[in-house]
């Protein structure tokens, strides 16, 4: 998948032989740093984004970040069910939250009828029939429950993409997928990066070339992210930068969206 036009540069620093810098995150604050991003705004979790961005950065008190992870709603049933599909049984195993996130392997063992069933609990009360139809049938295509199915093809169904503000909502769709980006610069609490934006051309949604922008790393000095430096490849949800990515993650995150691409432009 990393031969797509969208990817970062070929420079981008990953690391000797491609070895973390720091730590693997354990699956609680793994979490954490993904969902402080919309939590902060007010979009999803409880109404404790200051405590959940203060538990992320610390990393001692588990089992409150564990509790605070049950509270997300709409992210916690993917988990289980990435966990439950792949005989795990805790949901914030690290491998099943990166999963959710970003996708990997995990996603393969996750059966069609399992993901129909857990849709059809959550969201067919919630859309119209006739955009019900097409949700029900993406797990026999070859949807999985990954963050990317959620942002493209649940929002779609719930009618956005057929509004009058087609670029209000592209926008919401874009900051809200989890994206991918080359770090430009360092200015201060903040990170200039190089983004491939979503756009739809002729129907179809596509990531464009890639445009700079100012995405924030730190508040006061303290983030999920350290020691970054330019040509560095972070991972972005809502405009806050979440991790750095290594080879193997870059390659999951970009080979599952343009999955999830694909699948959602065939019934836009």
């Amino acid at each position: 998948m990393l031969d797509r036009s969208d990817q970062p540069s070929a420079q981008a620093r990953l690391g000797p032989a491609d070895t973390p810098r720091h730590p693997a995150a354990s699956g609680p604050v793994l979490f954490a740093r993904y969902a402080f991003g919309p939590n902060r705004l007010g979009y999803c979790g409880p109404d404790d984004a200051t405590e959940l961005f203060e538990l992320a950065v610390d990393g001692r008190r588990q089992d409150d970040l564990r509790a605070l992870a049950h509270r997300f709603d709409g992210a916690w049933p993917y988990l289980e069910l990435i966990a439950q599909s792949n005989g795990r049984p805790d949901p914030l195993d690290p491998e099943v939250v990166e999963t959710y996130w970003l996708g990997n392997e995990l996603l393969e063992r996750v059966r069609p009828m399992a993901l129909g069933a857990s849709l059809d609990r959550r969201f067919r009360p919630r859309v119209r029939a006739a955009e019900w139809r097409w949700l029900a049938g993406k797990p026999e295509v070859g949807a999985k429950p990954v963050h990317a199915f959620h942002v493209l093809e649940v929002f779609p169904r719930a009618g956005l993409l057929r509004t009058d503000r087609v670029d209000d909502v592209l926008g919401v769709i874009d900051r809200c997928r989890i994206r991918w980006g080359r770090v430009i610069a360092v200015e201060g609490d903040w990170l200039v990066v190089a983004i491939a934006p979503l756009r739809l051309v002729d129907g179809r949604l596509v990531l464009a070339e890639s445009q700079i922008e100012r995405v924030q790393a730190w508040r006061d000095g303290a983030g999920f992210v350290t020691d970054i430096e330019p040509d560095d490849v972070i991972s972005v949800h809502w405009s806050w930068a979440c991790d750095r990515l290594d080879r193997r993650r870059l390659a999951n995150l970009m080979g599952w969206t343009h999955h999830q691409l694909d699948l959602a432009n065939a019934t836009i």
